[in-house]
């Protein structure tokens, strides 16, 4: 009798110290109508997703706001995803291509030109003291988040991190999940492919410098 009953006693959820199967189930009941699975899925990745859009905006404010449609395109798009990676990093690709967007609606592009400008150690004479440098600037800046917007997300993050938000690199290693070298590395290849690609659309002039110190750091 005792073996019959146990028999009939529903299997046991995945232990604790089993998280990816234990994600694996949520993320299946959740797929199937299941809302409690759900929450707990949201309740378990906001903090990190929050943090990860407050960092690429450099805005709490935005990010709550962006935090919130994350989830909602994640809850609406479910069914597309396959379990191939990581829930957290669908929810990250999400989150990126969601900030793209606020990128170039909101992004104050004053800050993120000062802070090229600064990583670029370039900078144009005259252009503050002429009439239409403000138009020029912001023109500029437009033109920085279109180049932004060509970067494969982890280089944009890494520059957005380090240069935009200016995150010590332990701290920008550890949002990214990975190592400050390779952290390194991602900035490095950013900033030059941004620079290059600035000096051909003739928004920054070329600077031997900079290539020389960007092959040193590679």
């Amino acid at each position: 009798m005792g073996s019959l009953l146990q028999l009939l006693r529903p299997a046991p959820a995945p232990s604790a110290t089993d998280p990816e199967a234990r994600e694996a189930e949520l993320v299946a009941r959740a797929r199937g109508g299941d809302i409690e699975a759900w929450s707990r899925l949201y309740q378990e990745h906001f903090d990190r997703v929050f943090r990860h859009l407050a960092y690429l905006t450099g805005d709490t404010h935005a990010a709550e706001d962006l935090v919130q449609e994350t989830f909602a395109r994640a809850f609406v798009g479910l069914a597309q995803f396959e379990g191939r990676g990581s829930f957290a990093g669908w929810l990250r690709g999400i989150a990126v291509n969601i900030v793209r967007k606020h990128w170039r609606s909101r992004y104050r592009g004053d800050q993120a030109m000062d802070r090229l400008e600064v990583a670029s150690a370039e900078r144009s004479a005259g252009t503050d003291a002429d009439p239409e440098g403000a138009h020029l600037r912001q023109k500029r800046a437009e033109v920085l988040l279109a180049v932004l917007d060509t970067l494969p997300a982890p280089l944009r993050e890494a520059f957005v991190l380090c240069d935009l938000q200016e995150m010590p690199v332990q701290a920008a290693a550890a949002e990214l999940g990975v190592s400050p070298g390779n952290l390194r590395v991602r900035a490095t290849r950013a900033r030059a492919r941004i620079r290059g690609e600035l000096v051909r659309l003739g928004w920054l002039a070329e600077d031997s410098h900079a290539k020389e110190q960007d092959h040193a750091d590679a």
